[in-house]
């Protein structure tokens, strides 16, 4: 499957615009493309007890996985500044591994438009990653 980066950016951007993040004024915005090729997105949700903050990558995967999808090719990621864009957490990094190979592309931008795209791996990005 081609995988259109511009697009999954593009649609993790869009939905970073409606992130509820009145602490930290830091929106992300997460888009994963499903085996049939389909775009589920989500955003950060943030809390006043911030270790109950849902982060954008999680969002997407829930109401993916509420959709009844159960396997993602790709991920974009919208975050941060064109010069100092966001990668996942950690927590994400292993949420995200359930359900995605380490070979899975990963890509992030900054989320003022035109900002560079960046590609990596989920095993890049989490080397020692673990399934049951």
């Amino acid at each position: 499957m081609d995988i259109d980066s511009q697009r999954l950016i593009d649609a993790a951007r869009e939905a970073a615009q409606g992130a509820y993040a009145p602490y930290s004024k830091f929106r992300v915005g997460a888009a994963l493309l499903t085996t049939d090729g389909e775009i589920v997105t989500g955003f950060n949700i943030e809390n006043a007890s911030y270790g109950l903050t849902l982060c954008a990558e999680r969002a997407a995967l829930v109401r993916g996985l509420c959709e009844g999808r159960k396997r993602f090719v790709a991920l974009g990621l919208c975050a941060g500044s064109a010069e100092a864009s966001a990668t996942p957490c950690g927590a994400c990094r292993q949420v995200l591994a359930e359900f995605m190979g380490p070979e899975t592309p990963v890509f992030y931008a900054g989320l003022e438009a035109g900002s560079r795209i960046f590609r990596t791996t989920l095993g890049e990005l989490l080397p020692k990653g673990f399934r049951l």
